[in-house]
């Protein structure tokens, strides 16, 4: 399929997203920080994945809207931690910073996402009361 753009999976890129994060958590030192911090990116980091795989098998759009949701506090959650890991000079600099720029990206898009969903729900809702 030489010459055409891949549909770039959502699901698929939040799995990379936790895969990198494991990879960062090995890297941190084995100090109670790091370890701290270690467990909390794992938890919180591959989270979205999960519960996105959730939100689509939702049974209604408000469900959907709420999973969004979860997903979008969790990827919050890790990137407060992966500051922590890199004001505090923890693990590999390049690392933290690619992860800390992957999370702005993923967060931007659930942000959108959920606007986007909420519009087409507020519509749909008003358009059932006229």
């Amino acid at each position: 399929m030489e010459g055409k753009v891949r549909n770039y999976d959502l699901e698929d890129r939040l799995i990379d997203f936790g895969v990198v994060l494991c990879g960062v958590a090995q890297s941190l030192p084995r100090t109670s920080i790091g370890t701290h911090i270690a467990h909390q990116l794992v938890r919180s980091g591959l989270s979205p994945a999960a519960n996105y795989g959730e939100a689509q098998s939702a049974e209604s759009r408000k469900d959907f809207i709420h999973k969004l949701k979860v997903c979008l506090k969790e990827l919050r959650e890790t990137q407060v931690w992966l500051k922590y890991g890199q004001r505090l000079g923890l693990g590999a600099p390049m690392g933290l910073e690619d992860a800390i720029q992957e999370s702005d990206e993923l967060i931007a898009i659930f942000v959108k996402s959920i606007e986007t969903a909420a519009r087409k729900h507020d519509r749909k809702n008003r358009s059932r009361s006229a």
